[in-house]
């Protein structure tokens, strides 16, 4: 079998092309005299990952996607920034049992190469297929981390076995110089650099990886040596103003992190695993203020909904919506916009996310014995005009919001249910009764986050007929009748966007009225499926729905509102 032919044998395989779409592709190339992966290109019916799956399949060497791995400095130092550069190559693994290094090429049958490459490294090399643009970005962004020097400092000083005698009142000074804490600082600017929302460091069994979450999704950006996890996690943790010696129960803390301009709150949660300690930080934002609604993505039926709702002076609005989806910046943005002198708001969160003046902000701490139940009974003696009650996560706390909410306040919750109106059967099941629930909510609003398209790279393409049907039929009498061609978009990726083809995202949102029909059908137990039909008659615009709006925008893609609000 020839080059050509295991390509298109590969993809077929793979249900990438039809049989007929490849003897069609393979007779172009006949004609034209063109290499059969210059025809793929140019027809562009096939990812261009794929296509390089297939040649690396055809030439019997392994395939290797760079986007979302870390690589350790240690890897690194083995092939210098320039011979890395000069030729696309950049080193990714490092096998210690065999001593065989791993490096990714645009050209992994180039002989002469990987012999110089040998010969440089002192190791016996394995070549991998990669696409030239990600071996280039790595290259960008590995080499640049600054980390290789600092790190060998490091496991210099964690390895070396001297004793030291560390004078209490100089342990803050020495924590600052030592290379750790420059490794630290770090890995907390390329957060800040790269917008993440969370950094995780995981300690594996043959290095430490950190993922940072950029845009709702985790990425692989830094790899450090194992022997440095130890020294790393106690720097976090003096940080945070945890235990340095508790290491076998998870513990919580927090500090702040100021780079130029720009300062960050960060939540840390250690939690024990099999190889050590696993360190989450969640960065909250002190600069650039709260967003208001429309700038978080609110348009339309589900704005007009939710204004109409928060005016009223008393009765319980739900936000709705799974973890990470942004219900407290929703519902920050909202008691931003009732904060006036004249009302007098009281929160009770678990954790304070973000301090804003004018509210009084209460903690949870269970271990003293305030609770989101006994904080509720107390608020009521506080003569409170609105609450913002963290979460209804038992009955005592329905209990007692549902209360509030009867006796002339202004109540506010989040839910953890996958829409607005399957939050129904989870009151019921925390023990509200119909009646009340008809007399005190006023609106559910639930939403998901998706990754904006990025202006810089966004092209229209087509789309086809699967995607088409689907679009008619989830949008139903909002997409206009005559629309033979439905224009779609996506990012093709650029540098500005790091190559993903996203930066930065935006809120789909659906909020539902309690209307006197919908309140008939609580109080007959009707199903969440019966309730949201109604509420669609209503007028209603589903999570799905708004996010294809913003699809068909060029706000998002078709992929990304189905990944997070897929029924």
């Amino acid at each position: 079998m020839d080059f050509a032919q295991k390509v298109l044998s590969y993809l077929i395989e793979q249900g990438v092309l039809t049989k007929e779409a490849a003897e069609e592709i393979r007779q172009t190339a006949i004609n034209s005299n063109s290499p059969i992966i210059d025809i793929l290109k140019k027809q562009r019916l096939v990812d261009e990952e794929k296509i390089l799956q297939a040649k690396a399949n055809a030439l019997n060497v392994p395939f290797i996607s760079l986007n979302s791995m870390g690589i350790s400095p240690e890897i690194l130092s083995l092939v210098p920034e320039p011979v890395a550069r000069k030729n696309k190559v950049i080193p990714f693994d490092f096998d210690k049992r065999t001593q065989k290094l791993s490096v990714a090429m645009i050209d992994p049958l180039n002989l002469p190469l990987i012999e110089f490459l040998e010969q440089k490294s002192g190791k016996p090399i394995t070549p991998y297929l990669a696409k030239e643009e990600e071996i280039i970005q790595k290259i960008d962004e590995e080499y640049a981390q600054g980390l290789a020097i600092e790190v060998s400092e490091a496991i210099k000083e964690t390895t070396a076995g001297t004793i030291r005698t560390i004078q209490a009142e100089n342990i803050g000074q020495i924590i600052k110089e030592a290379p750790i804490a420059k490794i630290v600082t770090t890995v907390l600017e390329y957060a800040l650099k790269g917008r993440a929302s969370d950094i995780h460091i995981e300690p594996q069994e043959t290095k430490t990886r950190v993922r940072y979450r950029i845009d709702g999704v985790l990425h692989e950006k830094l790899a450090l040596p194992r022997a440095v996890h130890e020294a790393v996690l106690s720097r976090i943790k003096i940080l945070s103003g945890m235990k340095i010696d508790e290491k076998r129960l998870p513990q919580d803390g927090r500090f702040n992190f100021k780079m130029g301009m720009e300062e960050v709150d960060l939540r840390v949660s250690t939690l024990p695993t099999t190889y050590g300690e696993k360190v989450t930080m969640r960065l909250l934002r002190k600069t650039g203020g709260i967003p208001a609604l429309a700038e978080l993505g609110m348009t339309g039926t589900a704005l007009k909904n939710l204004e109409y709702a928060i005016t009223r002076p008393h009765g319980m609005i739900l936000v709705t919506g799974p973890t990470g989806s942004g219900k407290t910046t929703t519902l920050y943005s909202v008691l931003s916009r009732l904060n006036t002198i004249n009302v007098n708001i009281i929160t009770l969160e678990d954790p304070i996310e973000y301090e804003i003046a004018g509210l009084n902000q209460v903690q949870v701490n269970p271990q003293a014995g305030l609770t989101f139940a006994s904080g509720m009974r107390a608020f009521l003696r506080q003569d409170p005009n609105i609450i913002l009650v963290g979460e209804v996560r038992d009955r005592e706390t329905t209990s007692l919001a549902v209360q509030a909410a009867l006796t002339g306040h202004l109540v506010f919750s989040t839910l953890h249910t996958n829409n607005a109106a399957t939050s129904i059967p989870r009151l019921l099941d925390l023990g509200a009764e119909p009646f009340l629930i008809v007399s005190v909510l006023n609106a559910i609003e639930a939403q998901r986050i998706v990754r904006r398209i990025c202006t810089a790279c966004k092209k229209e393409i087509a789309s086809d007929s699967i995607i088409r049907e689907d679009i008619k039929k989830t949008m139903g009498k909002l997409l206009p009748e005559n629309m033979s061609q439905i224009p779609l978009y996506r990012g093709t990726g650029c540098k500005q966007c790091n190559n993903t083809g996203y930066l930065g995202r935006i809120g789909i949102f659906e909020a539902m009225i309690v209307s006197q029909q919908v309140g008939r059908m609580i109080f007959a137990r009707a199903s969440a499926e019966e309730i949201e039909n109604q509420a669609v008659e209503e007028g209603m615009i589903t999570l799905k729905q708004d996010g294809y709006l913003k699809a068909l925008s060029g706000i998002t893609t078709i992929e990304e509102v189905k990944r997070v609000a897929q029924e």
